[in-house]
């Protein structure tokens, strides 16, 4: 990443201005790359600002004048934000209207059978966001090849209309059986209401999705329908607030799909950003792998609340459609089928509670301590011990430079929670503290096993890549664990997520249901779904200013052997899907699901359907290394404390200024790095180098090396 220190004063008129900025719960980041296009130098201004509900867009525009940043002088600005999953879990949506075809209003309520609480003989499905009496129906059927069975029949639409209107419905929803195959129904549908209702917002479910599984794209229709007079409106009043500030570009919007899209196109369907923070955090690590020569990651993300973490292979992130959201043990949640980056996600960060259950066993987690009143380091009142304050206890974070030096950290508080959580278990205050860390290293193990062992992947083929404020504090033990090729923490990793969205392209994903057998002639139909698809794709872009010749293609087909429920996703090669490729895509079928799956069958394969992603490169920033720096490593060094590594032992180890760390400098542990943002711990006999883009590369002992 850019060094933040290098930038001398230079004309104003060569330097070109990136900036992202993402709208949390609790905060609104910022983050401004500013690069001299002459000289190649270049600087970074983060700043920080209370998010501002409802009204979210002054806290973007507050946020900018803090960090001194003129949207007249920003060239590429992007935006990510939480609106649209804050709305679904808060419920802050709009009321919405279900059209759907008849016969089929009770989709949504049935549901599926996939009860988690599975021996809870009073268990209750999750109510659905559209309630009975906002579901209507109206005649006509396609069938799954898009033939049309019966005529569609709009005579009563605009009764239905009026009781919606009755009702207080703001936004209606429309998902017909098998519009995946033939949208005909769904467009006129669309076009009748818009005519009848101009000023209501209308969804319907193929702008989304051409996948099949009725049910799951019709909740997501009426998901997007339900944020999508919200998140439209705040990205209008967002719009015109930069813009009133003297924007000149058309700002982007982060989406799931580790792509960035058009504000149009995003307040059309919202719904595509429901995970934007967390997917261009993984972004940033499938391209700073590229940039240092690492293509397969193992990417982890540690905030106050969640740790996320996903795998990249072969500078890949993997995409996925079968999305959920408040899935828990005790309920089933509810599908979002929009392409969404693959990752897991549990409740283990800074702020993640440790407490001990009825049978005396010391968990860390889910609970969190949020920012109010937060960690009991904090002084605000917390009364719980969080992995926070276990760190802040263990010497690994300094107390006398607490969140970047601007919190005097609270000690007697961590103290004492630490030392009543101990009492509970019979042990000592430290060990209480060892223990909080060991079992939160634990959970984050198991979760980035998911992502890799379980689905056949080798760690020991990966590097561990970690940011987030917590990223770098356990980043080495758990690659330590799982015997990973070695660590990486990228440079300015508090905000790796904001830089992840700079090296983001203009992207979407069409996904289309086509079912075909891997057989003489099929080459040809699988060719022209792709054609297209394509073609679809390049309007939309051209539509936009785009032009065709920038636009990019990545082909993916979705297999199954015959007759399966479930689809594996493969890799297509580039060039035209004739028949005589079909042999090869099977066989690159047969071997992803065994590595996935442990085994193969000598069944047919055929294909279930497509997923063409189309991207344009849009002001993506382009990193340049830094030469080796004559800056001793003596200038870094901040002193010497005593720290307790949990597994080690304590040990007196070395305290580097992050900041101070320039490129080819070499050290070993144990030592701890040192930023505003963040604190890397780097446990004893660990080597560390800094690379041409200040990223901290962490080559880890082996077990038998360790020290006790």
């Amino acid at each position: 990443m850019p060094d933040a220190k290098s930038t001398s004063a230079v004309s104003t008129n060569v330097i070109t201005r990136r900036v992202a900025t993402d709208v949390g719960g609790t905060f609104t980041d910022l983050v401004c790359f500013e690069t001299n296009t002459e000289t190649g130098e270049s600087r970074i201004v983060t700043a920080k600002s209370d998010t501002t509900p409802p009204d979210f867009e002054n806290g973007v525009l507050n946020v900018l004048e803090k960090g001194k940043v003129d949207p007249a002088d920003v060239d590429f600005l992007v935006h990510g934000t939480t609106v649209v999953i804050n709305a679904l879990t808060e419920r802050k949506g709009e009321k919405v209207g279900l059209i759907t075809t008849e016969g089929f209003r009770d989709t949504l309520e049935i549901a599926r059978g996939n009860r988690p609480d599975f021996f809870n003989l009073h268990y209750q499905k999750p109510q659905p966001f559209v309630p009975r009496y906002l579901r209507a129906e109206v005649p006509g059927r396609m069938n799954y090849t898009g033939e049309e069975r019966t005529p569609l029949d709009l005579s009563g639409l605009p009764k239905i209309l009026e009781a919606f209107k009755a009702d207080g419905v703001r936004a209606v929803a429309i998902s017909f059986l098998h519009s995946y195959a033939n949208t005909a129904h769904e467009q006129a549908a669309a076009a009748a209401i818009s005519k009848h209702w101009p000023e209501v917002a209308v969804v319907a479910s193929h702008q989304i999705t051409r996948e099949w599984r009725e049910y799951e794209r019709t909740n997501t229709t009426v998901l997007s329908a339900y944020v999508q007079p919200v998140a439209a409106t705040y990205l209008q009043k967002l719009d015109k607030g930069l813009k009133a500030k003297g924007l000149l570009s058309n700002p982007y919007i982060m989406q799931s799909n580790c792509g960035v899209d058009s504000l149009e196109a995003t307040s059309r369907t919202p719904i595509t950003m429901v995970e934007s923070g967390p997917a261009s955090g993984f972004w940033g690590a499938a391209e700073l792998g590229k940039l240092i020569g690492e293509p397969n990651i193992l990417a982890l993300d540690i905030g106050g609340t969640t740790a996320k973490c996903s795998l990249i292979e072969d500078g890949q992130v993997r995409i996925m459609t079968d999305y959920w959201i408040e899935r828990s043990r005790k309920s089933a949640g509810y599908p979002i089928m929009v392409p969404v980056v693959d990752l897991v996600e549990i409740g283990n960060g800074g702020g993640s509670i440790a407490w001990v259950d009825d049978y005396g066993k010391l968990h860390v987690g889910p609970q969190s301590a949020g920012a109010v009143p937060g960690p009991a380091a904090y002084g605000k009142g917390g009364d719980a011990a969080t992995t926070t304050d276990a760190n802040l206890w263990l010497g690994r974070i300094n107390k006398d430079y607490f969140c970047g030096g601007e919190v005097n950290a609270d000690m007697q508080s961590a103290e004492r929670v630490l030392k009543t959580l101990g009492q509970s278990l019979g042990v000592d205050t430290d060990d209480a503290a060892r223990g909080i860390i060991r079992i939160a290293n634990n959970n984050m193990v198991n979760a980035l096993k998911l992502v890799s062992l379980s689905r056949g992947f080798d760690t020991r083929d990966f590097t561990l890549l970690a940011f987030g404020g917590g990223g770098g504090m356990h980043a080495v033990a758990l690659g330590q664990e799982l015997q990973v090729k070695k660590v990486v923490i990228p440079a300015a990793a508090s905000v790796f997520s904001a830089w992840g969205m700079m090296m983001s392209d203009l992207r979407r994903d069409f996904f289309v249901t086509r079912l075909a057998d891997l057989a003489e002639g099929s080459g040809a139909v699988i060719e022209g779904v792709f054609a297209e698809a394509e073609k679809e794709a390049l309007e939309t872009f051209v539509n936009e200013g785009i032009e065709s010749g920038s636009v990019r293609f990545t082909r993916y087909g979705k297999f199954r052997y015959q007759n399966q429920e479930h689809t594996t996703e493969v890799l297509l090669s580039t060039g035209t899907i004739t028949d005589a490729a079909l042999s090869t895509i099977a066989d690159n079928f047969h071997d992803t699901y065994e590595r996935e799956f442990t085994y193969r069958l000598d069944a047919p394969v055929e294909l279930v359907g497509i997923h063409l992603v189309a991207t344009a490169e849009v002001g993506k920033l382009t990193m340049k290394p830094e030469p080796v720096s004559d800056r001793l490593l003596t200038d870094a060094v901040k002193g010497e404390r005593m720290v307790d590594f949990a597994l080690e032992g304590k040990h007196k180890a070395t305290a580097y200024n992050g900041d101070l760390l320039a490129p080819g400098m070499t050290f070993r542990g144990p030592a701890i790095i040192e930023d505003s943002g963040t604190t890397t711990v780097v446990h004893p006999d660990n080597t560390v180098e800094i690379d041409a883009y200040r990223n901290i590369h962490i080559t880890l002992n082996s077990p038998g090396e360790r020290h006790d």
